[in-house]
Protein backbone atom coordinates (compact mmCIF):
# COMPACT_ATOMS: atom_id res chain seq x y z
CA UNK A 1 0.00 0.00 0.00
CA UNK A 2 1.17 3.19 -0.93
CA UNK A 3 2.02 6.07 1.82
CA UNK A 4 0.47 9.08 2.45
CA UNK A 5 2.88 11.09 1.47
CA UNK A 6 3.88 9.07 -2.36
CA UNK A 7 -0.09 9.70 -2.69
CA UNK A 8 0.17 13.45 -2.23
CA UNK A 9 3.16 13.55 -4.35
CA UNK A 10 1.96 11.60 -7.48
CA UNK A 11 -0.99 13.80 -6.93
CA UNK A 12 0.48 16.79 -7.17
CA UNK A 13 2.04 15.84 -10.56
CA UNK A 14 -0.84 14.32 -11.74
CA UNK A 15 -2.72 17.49 -11.37
CA UNK A 16 0.48 19.69 -12.22
CA UNK A 17 0.69 17.78 -15.72
CA UNK A 18 -3.10 18.72 -16.53
CA UNK A 19 -3.13 22.03 -16.87
CA UNK A 20 1.21 22.73 -17.31
CA UNK A 21 0.24 24.48 -21.43
CA UNK A 22 3.12 23.68 -23.09
CA UNK A 23 3.95 19.64 -23.31
CA UNK A 24 6.61 20.74 -26.35
CA UNK A 25 8.66 22.80 -23.33
CA UNK A 26 10.15 20.45 -20.78
CA UNK A 27 9.85 21.43 -17.40
CA UNK A 28 13.77 22.96 -15.70
CA UNK A 29 12.69 23.38 -12.45
CA UNK A 30 11.11 21.15 -9.38
CA UNK A 31 9.23 23.25 -6.99
CA UNK A 32 8.92 21.53 -3.55
CA UNK A 33 6.15 22.92 -0.95
CA UNK A 34 6.61 20.40 2.04
CA UNK A 35 5.88 16.71 0.70
CA UNK A 36 4.78 17.46 -2.18
CA UNK A 37 7.01 18.47 -5.72
CA UNK A 38 5.64 20.37 -8.71
CA UNK A 39 7.81 20.45 -12.16
CA UNK A 40 7.45 24.02 -13.89
CA UNK A 41 8.92 26.24 -16.18
CA UNK A 42 10.71 29.22 -14.69
CA UNK A 43 10.07 31.69 -17.18
CA UNK A 44 6.47 31.39 -16.46
CA UNK A 45 7.13 31.79 -12.36
CA UNK A 46 9.56 34.07 -13.06
CA UNK A 47 7.03 36.58 -14.66
CA UNK A 48 4.64 37.09 -12.04
CA UNK A 49 7.01 36.20 -8.41
CA UNK A 50 9.54 38.58 -7.37
CA UNK A 51 10.55 36.15 -4.80
CA UNK A 52 10.91 33.50 -7.36
CA UNK A 53 12.97 35.32 -9.55
CA UNK A 54 15.20 37.14 -6.90
CA UNK A 55 16.18 33.43 -6.01
CA UNK A 56 17.00 32.34 -9.50
CA UNK A 57 18.89 34.99 -9.67
CA UNK A 58 20.95 35.36 -6.16
CA UNK A 59 21.30 30.98 -6.44
CA UNK A 60 25.10 30.31 -6.95
CA UNK A 61 24.12 27.27 -8.65
CA UNK A 62 23.99 28.22 -12.87
CA UNK A 63 20.96 26.07 -12.90
CA UNK A 64 18.91 25.91 -10.24
CA UNK A 65 16.29 23.11 -10.87
CA UNK A 66 14.85 22.35 -7.28
CA UNK A 67 13.26 25.00 -5.28
CA UNK A 68 12.32 24.72 -2.03
CA UNK A 69 9.21 26.93 -0.80
CA UNK A 70 7.92 24.71 1.57
CA UNK A 71 7.30 28.10 4.49
CA UNK A 72 4.72 29.38 1.73
CA UNK A 73 1.55 29.87 3.49
CA UNK A 74 -1.53 27.84 2.95
CA UNK A 75 0.55 24.71 2.02
CA UNK A 76 0.86 23.27 -1.02
CA UNK A 77 -3.19 23.80 -2.25
CA UNK A 78 -2.53 27.37 -2.04
CA UNK A 79 0.88 26.91 -3.92
CA UNK A 80 -0.79 25.29 -6.58
CA UNK A 81 -3.42 27.77 -7.40
CA UNK A 82 -0.59 30.45 -7.44
CA UNK A 83 0.88 28.63 -10.05
CA UNK A 84 -2.59 28.41 -12.06
CA UNK A 85 -2.46 32.20 -11.56
CA UNK A 86 0.86 32.17 -12.95
CA UNK A 87 0.05 29.68 -16.14
CA UNK A 88 -3.32 31.95 -16.70
CA UNK A 89 -5.71 29.29 -15.73
CA UNK A 90 -8.78 29.69 -14.03
CA UNK A 91 -9.32 28.52 -10.57
CA UNK A 92 -12.16 29.79 -7.91
CA UNK A 93 -11.33 31.98 -5.14
CA UNK A 94 -13.64 31.69 -2.17
CA UNK A 95 -13.85 32.99 1.17
CA UNK A 96 -12.48 29.75 2.67
CA UNK A 97 -8.96 30.48 0.53
CA UNK A 98 -9.30 34.05 -0.02
CA UNK A 99 -7.03 34.55 2.87
CA UNK A 100 -4.35 31.78 2.18
CA UNK A 101 -3.83 33.53 -1.21
CA UNK A 102 -4.15 36.83 -0.28
CA UNK A 103 -0.86 35.60 2.05
CA UNK A 104 0.74 33.60 -0.44
CA UNK A 105 1.09 36.69 -3.37
CA UNK A 106 2.37 38.43 -0.21
CA UNK A 107 5.22 35.90 0.59
CA UNK A 108 5.84 34.79 -3.24
CA UNK A 109 5.97 39.31 -3.83
CA UNK A 110 3.11 38.56 -6.23
CA UNK A 111 1.83 42.02 -6.24
CA UNK A 112 0.59 45.03 -8.93
CA UNK A 113 3.93 46.61 -8.01
CA UNK A 114 5.99 43.47 -9.93
CA UNK A 115 3.30 43.03 -12.47
CA UNK A 116 0.06 44.46 -13.39
CA UNK A 117 -3.40 42.15 -12.27
CA UNK A 118 -1.29 40.10 -10.32
CA UNK A 119 -2.65 37.56 -7.73
CA UNK A 120 -2.19 39.97 -4.34
CA UNK A 121 -4.05 42.34 -6.36
CA UNK A 122 -7.45 39.92 -7.55
CA UNK A 123 -7.37 38.97 -3.56
CA UNK A 124 -7.91 42.22 -2.40
CA UNK A 125 -10.58 43.12 -4.81
CA UNK A 126 -12.68 39.72 -3.84
CA UNK A 127 -12.11 40.20 -0.54
CA UNK A 128 -13.12 43.76 0.01
CA UNK A 129 -15.85 43.31 -2.51
CA UNK A 130 -17.53 39.80 -1.17
CA UNK A 131 -15.95 38.18 1.46
CA UNK A 132 -16.25 41.62 3.70
CA UNK A 133 -19.94 42.26 2.62
CA UNK A 134 -21.57 39.70 4.77
CA UNK A 135 -20.70 38.72 8.70
CA UNK A 136 -20.97 35.43 7.88
CA UNK A 137 -18.20 35.78 4.91
CA UNK A 138 -15.75 38.13 7.02
CA UNK A 139 -16.25 35.50 10.37
CA UNK A 140 -14.94 32.19 8.24
CA UNK A 141 -12.04 34.51 6.62
CA UNK A 142 -11.07 35.57 9.98
CA UNK A 143 -11.31 32.14 10.85
CA UNK A 144 -9.47 30.71 8.45
CA UNK A 145 -6.58 33.77 9.28
CA UNK A 146 -5.68 31.57 12.34
CA UNK A 147 -3.31 29.29 10.84
CA UNK A 148 -1.86 32.31 8.81
CA UNK A 149 -0.40 34.85 11.38
CA UNK A 150 2.02 36.78 11.89
CA UNK A 151 1.90 37.80 7.94
CA UNK A 152 -2.19 37.87 7.76
CA UNK A 153 -1.96 40.59 10.27
CA UNK A 154 0.63 42.41 8.54
CA UNK A 155 -1.49 42.39 5.49
CA UNK A 156 -4.39 43.70 7.48
CA UNK A 157 -6.71 40.65 7.05
CA UNK A 158 -7.84 40.13 10.60
CA UNK A 159 -7.69 43.95 11.60
CA UNK A 160 -10.12 44.72 8.54
CA UNK A 161 -12.34 41.25 9.14
CA UNK A 162 -12.42 42.34 13.16
CA UNK A 163 -14.14 45.82 12.25
CA UNK A 164 -16.61 44.13 9.69
CA UNK A 165 -18.00 41.95 12.59
CA UNK A 166 -17.89 44.06 15.09
CA UNK A 167 -20.12 46.23 13.40
CA UNK A 168 -22.44 43.72 11.72
CA UNK A 169 -22.46 42.30 15.12
CA UNK A 170 -23.63 45.74 16.18
CA UNK A 171 -26.15 46.08 13.89
CA UNK A 172 -27.54 42.23 14.44
CA UNK A 173 -28.21 42.41 18.11
CA UNK A 174 -30.28 46.46 17.24
CA UNK A 175 -31.90 45.06 14.13
CA UNK A 176 -31.91 41.39 13.75
CA UNK A 177 -32.52 40.31 9.91
CA UNK A 178 -33.11 36.54 10.74
CA UNK A 179 -34.48 34.63 13.45
CA UNK A 180 -33.30 34.07 16.07
CA UNK A 181 -32.10 36.93 16.95
CA UNK A 182 -28.50 35.83 18.42
CA UNK A 183 -27.63 33.59 15.41
CA UNK A 184 -24.98 35.35 14.77
CA UNK A 185 -23.25 34.32 18.07
CA UNK A 186 -23.38 30.63 16.83
CA UNK A 187 -20.95 31.91 14.31
CA UNK A 188 -18.80 33.75 16.26
CA UNK A 189 -18.34 30.71 18.15
CA UNK A 190 -16.20 29.03 15.77
CA UNK A 191 -13.04 31.86 16.21
CA UNK A 192 -10.34 31.94 18.69
CA UNK A 193 -10.76 33.21 22.06
CA UNK A 194 -8.01 35.85 20.84
CA UNK A 195 -10.01 37.18 18.25
CA UNK A 196 -13.23 36.97 20.28
CA UNK A 197 -11.56 39.98 22.37
CA UNK A 198 -10.87 42.07 19.98
CA UNK A 199 -14.23 41.60 18.37
CA UNK A 200 -16.23 42.31 21.93
CA UNK A 201 -14.07 45.05 22.35
CA UNK A 202 -14.79 46.34 19.09
CA UNK A 203 -18.15 45.94 19.95
CA UNK A 204 -17.80 47.37 23.11
CA UNK A 205 -16.53 50.79 21.63
CA UNK A 206 -19.36 51.18 19.10
CA UNK A 207 -21.80 50.55 22.49
CA UNK A 208 -22.90 47.16 22.61
CA UNK A 209 -24.59 46.45 25.52
CA UNK A 210 -23.44 44.39 28.08
CA UNK A 211 -26.50 41.25 27.94
CA UNK A 212 -25.40 41.22 23.85
CA UNK A 213 -21.91 40.70 25.01
CA UNK A 214 -22.43 38.37 27.62
CA UNK A 215 -24.60 35.89 25.01
CA UNK A 216 -21.78 36.19 22.85
CA UNK A 217 -19.53 34.51 25.12
CA UNK A 218 -21.83 32.53 26.73
CA UNK A 219 -22.52 30.85 23.76
CA UNK A 220 -18.99 30.84 22.77
CA UNK A 221 -18.40 28.83 25.99
CA UNK A 222 -20.73 26.39 25.99
CA UNK A 223 -19.45 25.07 22.49
CA UNK A 224 -15.63 25.17 23.21
CA UNK A 225 -16.31 23.91 26.96
CA UNK A 226 -19.52 21.54 26.16
CA UNK A 227 -18.52 18.84 28.19
CA UNK A 228 -17.84 20.90 31.56
CA UNK A 229 -19.79 23.79 30.97
CA UNK A 230 -23.77 22.59 29.85
CA UNK A 231 -23.47 19.68 32.32
CA UNK A 232 -25.09 21.88 35.20
CA UNK A 233 -26.97 18.31 36.68
CA UNK A 234 -23.63 16.99 38.34
CA UNK A 235 -23.58 13.95 36.75
CA UNK A 236 -21.65 14.19 34.04
CA UNK A 237 -18.86 11.27 33.27
CA UNK A 238 -15.91 12.74 34.52
CA UNK A 239 -13.42 11.86 36.70
CA UNK A 240 -13.79 13.35 40.40
CA UNK A 241 -10.38 15.79 40.40
CA UNK A 242 -7.74 15.62 37.66
CA UNK A 243 -4.67 14.06 39.03
CA UNK A 244 -2.27 15.52 36.48
CA UNK A 245 -2.08 19.45 36.09
CA UNK A 246 -1.31 19.20 32.52
CA UNK A 247 -4.33 16.62 31.83
CA UNK A 248 -6.79 20.20 31.18
CA UNK A 249 -3.88 22.83 30.02
CA UNK A 250 -6.21 23.83 26.72
CA UNK A 251 -9.48 24.29 28.93
CA UNK A 252 -7.63 25.99 32.20
CA UNK A 253 -6.49 28.84 29.68
CA UNK A 254 -9.43 29.26 27.92
CA UNK A 255 -11.71 29.42 31.13
CA UNK A 256 -9.14 31.84 32.10
CA UNK A 257 -9.31 33.65 28.56
CA UNK A 258 -12.56 34.01 29.23
CA UNK A 259 -12.82 35.13 32.30
CA UNK A 260 -10.54 37.84 31.70
CA UNK A 261 -13.10 39.23 28.84
CA UNK A 262 -16.60 38.73 31.45
CA UNK A 263 -18.28 42.16 31.46
CA UNK A 264 -18.05 44.61 34.46
CA UNK A 265 -22.18 44.66 35.07
CA UNK A 266 -23.13 42.24 37.47
CA UNK A 267 -26.41 41.64 35.81
CA UNK A 268 -25.11 40.88 32.64
CA UNK A 269 -24.66 37.04 32.94
CA UNK A 270 -26.62 34.31 33.94
CA UNK A 271 -26.37 33.12 37.62
CA UNK A 272 -25.99 29.33 36.46
CA UNK A 273 -23.40 30.11 33.99
CA UNK A 274 -21.27 31.90 36.22
CA UNK A 275 -21.53 28.79 38.83
CA UNK A 276 -21.04 26.35 36.51
CA UNK A 277 -18.15 28.64 35.67
CA UNK A 278 -16.83 28.52 38.83
CA UNK A 279 -17.08 24.56 39.25
CA UNK A 280 -14.44 24.12 35.94
CA UNK A 281 -12.43 26.13 37.32
CA UNK A 282 -11.61 24.44 40.58
CA UNK A 283 -11.90 21.49 38.53
CA UNK A 284 -9.54 22.21 35.95
CA UNK A 285 -6.88 24.10 38.71
CA UNK A 286 -7.37 27.08 37.67
CA UNK A 287 -5.44 30.55 38.96
CA UNK A 288 -6.65 31.65 41.87
CA UNK A 289 -7.38 35.16 40.20
CA UNK A 290 -9.73 33.19 38.07
CA UNK A 291 -11.36 32.26 40.59
CA UNK A 292 -11.22 34.42 42.84
CA UNK A 293 -13.02 37.10 40.28
CA UNK A 294 -15.80 34.57 39.72
CA UNK A 295 -16.46 34.71 43.16
CA UNK A 296 -16.55 38.29 43.20
CA UNK A 297 -19.38 38.09 40.58
CA UNK A 298 -20.90 35.66 42.63
CA UNK A 299 -21.49 36.99 45.70
CA UNK A 300 -22.48 40.58 44.58
CA UNK A 301 -25.64 38.78 43.12
CA UNK A 302 -25.84 35.81 45.73
CA UNK A 303 -29.27 36.96 46.75
CA UNK A 304 -30.32 35.56 43.29
CA UNK A 305 -28.54 32.51 43.32
CA UNK A 306 -30.63 28.95 44.49
CA UNK A 307 -29.85 26.06 46.06
CA UNK A 308 -28.63 24.36 42.74
CA UNK A 309 -26.78 26.92 42.25
CA UNK A 310 -24.76 26.80 44.67
CA UNK A 311 -24.73 22.59 44.86
CA UNK A 312 -23.34 23.11 40.95
CA UNK A 313 -20.22 24.66 42.71
CA UNK A 314 -19.88 22.34 45.41
CA UNK A 315 -19.83 18.72 43.78
CA UNK A 316 -17.28 17.14 41.27
CA UNK A 317 -18.69 15.94 38.02
CA UNK A 318 -19.93 12.66 39.08
CA UNK A 319 -21.24 14.02 41.91
CA UNK A 320 -20.17 11.55 44.63
CA UNK A 321 -17.67 14.29 46.39
CA UNK A 322 -17.72 17.56 47.68
CA UNK A 323 -14.88 19.84 46.56
CA UNK A 324 -13.46 21.97 48.91
CA UNK A 325 -15.91 24.52 50.35
CA UNK A 326 -13.72 27.26 50.12
CA UNK A 327 -15.48 29.14 47.20
CA UNK A 328 -18.76 28.94 48.53
CA UNK A 329 -17.57 30.43 52.23
CA UNK A 330 -15.94 33.15 50.43
CA UNK A 331 -18.91 34.16 48.32
CA UNK A 332 -21.45 33.95 51.07
CA UNK A 333 -18.27 36.00 53.69
CA UNK A 334 -18.48 38.56 50.31
CA UNK A 335 -22.25 38.94 50.60
CA UNK A 336 -22.21 39.60 54.20
CA UNK A 337 -19.37 42.09 53.47
CA UNK A 338 -21.34 43.89 50.91
CA UNK A 339 -24.53 44.24 53.37
CA UNK A 340 -22.74 45.47 55.90
CA UNK A 341 -20.81 48.54 53.80
CA UNK A 342 -24.44 49.00 52.44
CA UNK A 343 -25.50 49.38 55.87
CA UNK A 344 -22.88 51.59 56.77
CA UNK A 345 -23.30 54.11 53.79
CA UNK A 346 -26.66 54.67 54.41
CA UNK A 347 -26.29 55.03 58.56
CA UNK A 348 -27.65 52.00 59.62
CA UNK A 349 -26.41 49.87 62.20
CA UNK A 350 -25.19 45.98 60.40
CA UNK A 351 -25.74 44.61 63.29
CA UNK A 352 -29.43 45.49 63.97
CA UNK A 353 -30.88 45.90 60.28
CA UNK A 354 -31.13 42.74 57.92
CA UNK A 355 -32.34 43.31 54.06
CA UNK A 356 -34.60 41.36 52.55
CA UNK A 357 -31.94 40.00 50.10
CA UNK A 358 -29.92 38.83 53.73
CA UNK A 359 -33.06 37.20 54.43
CA UNK A 360 -33.24 35.21 50.91
CA UNK A 361 -29.51 34.70 51.69
CA UNK A 362 -29.94 33.09 54.75
CA UNK A 363 -32.75 30.80 53.46
CA UNK A 364 -30.59 29.36 51.02
CA UNK A 365 -27.47 28.63 52.92
CA UNK A 366 -30.00 26.71 55.38
CA UNK A 367 -31.61 24.73 52.55
CA UNK A 368 -27.53 24.62 51.20
CA UNK A 369 -26.40 22.79 54.47
CA UNK A 370 -29.15 20.22 54.77
CA UNK A 371 -28.39 18.91 51.02
CA UNK A 372 -24.91 18.47 51.53
CA UNK A 373 -25.32 17.71 55.22
CA UNK A 374 -25.19 14.03 54.64
CA UNK A 375 -21.76 13.81 53.09
CA UNK A 376 -19.06 12.11 55.01
CA UNK A 377 -16.01 14.75 54.28
CA UNK A 378 -18.73 17.78 55.60
CA UNK A 379 -16.41 18.14 58.78
CA UNK A 380 -18.59 19.70 62.03
CA UNK A 381 -15.89 22.88 61.07
CA UNK A 382 -16.83 23.17 57.75
CA UNK A 383 -20.92 22.81 58.46
CA UNK A 384 -20.48 24.99 61.29
CA UNK A 385 -18.28 27.28 59.92
CA UNK A 386 -20.49 27.87 56.70
CA UNK A 387 -23.52 28.24 59.31
CA UNK A 388 -22.21 31.05 60.81
CA UNK A 389 -20.99 33.23 58.12
CA UNK A 390 -25.07 34.08 58.01
CA UNK A 391 -25.56 36.46 60.83
CA UNK A 392 -28.35 34.76 63.51
CA UNK A 393 -30.60 37.79 62.66
CA UNK A 394 -30.66 37.20 58.84
CA UNK A 395 -32.97 34.17 60.12
CA UNK A 396 -36.88 34.77 60.89
CA UNK A 397 -36.99 31.04 62.39
CA UNK A 398 -34.26 28.27 62.58
CA UNK A 399 -36.39 25.47 61.11
CA UNK A 400 -34.35 25.36 57.96
CA UNK A 401 -31.60 25.13 59.84
CA UNK A 402 -32.35 22.96 62.28
CA UNK A 403 -33.51 20.39 59.89
CA UNK A 404 -29.85 20.30 58.33
CA UNK A 405 -28.80 19.61 61.53
CA UNK A 406 -30.87 16.84 62.43
CA UNK A 407 -30.07 15.84 58.46
CA UNK A 408 -26.01 16.01 59.91
CA UNK A 409 -26.59 14.39 63.23
CA UNK A 410 -28.43 11.39 61.62
CA UNK A 411 -25.51 10.76 58.63
CA UNK A 412 -23.27 11.44 61.52
CA UNK A 413 -24.39 8.86 64.28
CA UNK A 414 -20.61 8.56 65.85
CA UNK A 415 -20.42 11.81 67.32
CA UNK A 416 -20.01 12.52 71.06
CA UNK A 417 -22.16 14.71 73.14
CA UNK A 418 -19.73 17.82 73.03
CA UNK A 419 -19.49 16.99 69.44
CA UNK A 420 -23.17 17.22 68.66
CA UNK A 421 -23.24 20.38 71.01
CA UNK A 422 -21.18 22.14 68.49
CA UNK A 423 -22.76 21.44 65.34
CA UNK A 424 -26.55 22.52 67.25
CA UNK A 425 -24.26 25.34 68.84
CA UNK A 426 -25.22 27.47 65.79
CA UNK A 427 -29.08 26.88 66.13
CA UNK A 428 -31.22 29.11 68.51
CA UNK A 429 -33.84 26.97 70.05
CA UNK A 430 -35.71 29.82 70.76
CA UNK A 431 -36.18 30.69 67.19
CA UNK A 432 -38.12 27.50 65.93
CA UNK A 433 -41.62 27.36 65.50
CA UNK A 434 -43.86 25.21 67.54
CA UNK A 435 -44.17 21.84 65.21
CA UNK A 436 -40.40 22.37 65.00
CA UNK A 437 -39.82 22.27 69.09
CA UNK A 438 -41.85 19.66 69.08
CA UNK A 439 -40.21 17.95 66.88
CA UNK A 440 -36.75 18.33 68.92
CA UNK A 441 -38.40 17.99 72.17
CA UNK A 442 -38.50 14.34 71.29
CA UNK A 443 -35.37 14.25 69.00
CA UNK A 444 -32.93 11.31 70.27
CA UNK A 445 -30.05 12.82 68.36
CA UNK A 446 -29.85 16.33 70.03
CA UNK A 447 -28.05 16.87 72.71
CA UNK A 448 -29.71 17.31 76.18
CA UNK A 449 -29.29 21.08 76.64
CA UNK A 450 -30.99 21.36 73.42
CA UNK A 451 -33.75 19.78 74.26
CA UNK A 452 -34.44 21.25 78.01
CA UNK A 453 -34.35 24.88 76.02
CA UNK A 454 -36.60 24.16 74.16
CA UNK A 455 -39.05 22.20 76.61
CA UNK A 456 -38.61 25.26 79.16
CA UNK A 457 -39.41 27.67 76.48
CA UNK A 458 -42.86 26.15 75.91
CA UNK A 459 -43.28 25.59 79.92
CA UNK A 460 -42.65 29.89 79.80
CA UNK A 461 -45.12 30.41 76.87
CA UNK A 462 -47.69 28.08 79.01
CA UNK A 463 -47.22 30.06 82.07
CA UNK A 464 -47.08 33.75 80.46
CA UNK A 465 -50.53 33.32 77.61
CA UNK A 466 -47.97 34.68 75.27
CA UNK A 467 -48.28 34.23 71.69
CA UNK A 468 -45.80 32.13 70.17
CA UNK A 469 -43.41 34.85 69.35
CA UNK A 470 -42.74 36.06 72.65
CA UNK A 471 -39.59 39.03 73.30
CA UNK A 472 -36.40 36.65 72.84
CA UNK A 473 -33.94 38.95 74.63
CA UNK A 474 -35.68 38.51 77.80
CA UNK A 475 -36.99 34.85 77.26
CA UNK A 476 -33.02 34.11 76.41
CA UNK A 477 -31.61 35.80 79.54
CA UNK A 478 -33.92 34.43 82.21
CA UNK A 479 -33.74 30.45 80.46
CA UNK A 480 -30.07 31.00 80.78
CA UNK A 481 -30.04 31.80 84.60
CA UNK A 482 -32.70 29.24 85.00
CA UNK A 483 -31.19 26.80 83.66
CA UNK A 484 -27.49 27.38 85.48
CA UNK A 485 -30.24 27.34 88.50
CA UNK A 486 -30.99 23.48 87.65
CA UNK A 487 -27.91 22.96 87.32
CA UNK A 488 -26.80 24.23 90.49
CA UNK A 489 -29.61 22.31 92.18
CA UNK A 490 -29.03 19.27 90.82
CA UNK A 491 -25.66 19.16 92.38
CA UNK A 492 -26.84 20.24 95.61
CA UNK A 493 -29.37 17.15 95.53
CA UNK A 494 -26.72 15.07 94.68
CA UNK A 495 -24.04 16.55 97.74
CA UNK A 496 -27.04 16.37 99.85
CA UNK A 497 -28.09 12.77 99.12
CA UNK A 498 -24.38 11.88 99.93
CA UNK A 499 -24.29 13.59 103.21
CA UNK A 500 -27.48 11.94 104.29
CA UNK A 501 -26.07 8.65 103.40
CA UNK A 502 -23.14 9.14 105.49
CA UNK A 503 -24.90 10.63 108.67
CA UNK A 504 -27.02 8.01 108.68
CA UNK A 505 -24.27 5.16 108.57
CA UNK A 506 -22.67 7.05 111.28
CA UNK A 507 -25.40 7.17 113.49
CA UNK A 508 -26.08 3.67 112.95
CA UNK A 509 -22.06 2.78 114.05
CA UNK A 510 -22.75 5.10 117.27
CA UNK A 511 -25.71 3.20 118.39
CA UNK A 512 -24.33 0.29 118.45
CA UNK A 513 -20.84 0.93 119.63
CA UNK A 514 -23.28 3.00 122.58
CA UNK A 515 -24.83 -0.11 123.27
CA UNK A 516 -22.37 -2.19 124.01
CA UNK A 517 -20.85 0.71 126.13
CA UNK A 518 -23.85 0.63 128.09
CA UNK A 519 -24.43 -2.95 128.64
CA UNK A 520 -20.86 -2.90 129.85
CA UNK A 521 -20.83 -0.11 131.89
CA UNK A 522 -24.38 -1.68 133.69
CA UNK A 523 -23.31 -5.04 134.37
CA UNK A 524 -19.82 -3.64 136.22
CA UNK A 525 -21.42 -0.93 138.49
CA UNK A 526 -25.24 -1.64 139.09
CA UNK A 527 -28.15 0.50 139.14
CA UNK A 528 -27.01 4.07 139.81
CA UNK A 529 -28.01 5.57 143.37
CA UNK A 530 -29.48 9.34 144.01
CA UNK A 531 -26.99 11.55 146.65
CA UNK A 532 -28.26 14.39 148.50
CA UNK A 533 -26.28 17.00 146.14
CA UNK A 534 -27.78 15.46 143.07
CA UNK A 535 -30.95 16.09 144.07
CA UNK A 536 -30.52 19.83 145.58
CA UNK A 537 -29.63 21.30 142.07
CA UNK A 538 -32.38 19.48 140.74
CA UNK A 539 -34.79 21.42 142.92
CA UNK A 540 -32.89 24.97 142.64
CA UNK A 541 -33.13 24.02 138.28
CA UNK A 542 -36.89 24.10 139.14
CA UNK A 543 -37.28 27.63 140.50
CA UNK A 544 -34.56 29.10 138.04
CA UNK A 545 -36.42 32.37 136.93
CA UNK A 546 -34.50 32.73 133.88
CA UNK A 547 -35.57 29.14 132.33
CA UNK A 548 -38.19 30.73 129.96
CA UNK A 549 -37.00 34.46 129.69
CA UNK A 550 -36.79 37.10 131.69
CA UNK A 551 -40.03 39.17 132.20
CA UNK A 552 -38.47 41.95 133.94
CA UNK A 553 -38.58 45.07 131.55
CA UNK A 554 -38.55 48.28 133.80
CA UNK A 555 -35.55 48.99 133.00
CA UNK A 556 -36.07 49.57 129.21
CA UNK A 557 -37.30 52.72 127.92
CA UNK A 558 -40.56 53.05 126.67
CA UNK A 559 -39.50 54.96 123.07
CA UNK A 560 -37.72 51.98 122.08
CA UNK A 561 -39.94 49.47 120.30
CA UNK A 562 -38.60 46.23 121.52
CA UNK A 563 -39.42 42.57 119.56
CA UNK A 564 -40.36 40.48 122.15
CA UNK A 565 -41.90 38.10 119.62
CA UNK A 566 -40.86 34.22 119.07
CA UNK A 567 -38.04 34.40 116.41
CA UNK A 568 -39.96 33.02 113.13
CA UNK A 569 -38.00 29.75 111.82
CA UNK A 570 -37.01 29.14 108.48
CA UNK A 571 -37.01 26.52 106.79
CA UNK A 572 -34.06 26.25 104.01
CA UNK A 573 -34.97 24.54 100.84
CA UNK A 574 -33.10 23.58 97.64
CA UNK A 575 -36.38 22.01 95.64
Amino acid sequence: MASPVRSRLSLAMERTGKWVFSKDIPTDVVVVVCEASFSLHKFMLLAKSNYIRKLILESKEPELARINLSGIPGGPEIFEKAAKFCYGVNFEITVHNVAALRCAAEYLQMTDMYCDNNLAGRTEDFFAQVALSSLSGAIIVLKSCEDLLPLAEDVKIVQRCVDVISLKACNEANFPSRTPPYWWTEELSILDIEFIGRILSGMRKRGAKALTLASALVTFTERNLRDLVRDHSGRCAKSSIPDDYGMYARERELLQSIVSLLPSEKAALPINFLCSLLRTAIFVKASNSCKNELEKRISVILEHVTVDDLLVMSFTYDGEKLFDLDSIRRIISGFMEKEKNMAVFSGGDFKETCSAAMHRVAKTVDSYLGEIATYPELTISKFSGIATLVRKGARKVDDALYRAIDIYLKAHPNLDEIEREKVCSVMDPLKLSYEARLHASQNKRLPVQIVLHTLYYDQLKLRSGADDQPDAAATRSQLQSDVSLVSENEALRSELTKMKLYISDMQKDKRSSGKSISAAAAATSGPRKHTFFSSMSKTLGKLNPFKHGSRDTFHIDDNIAVDITKPRRRRFSVS
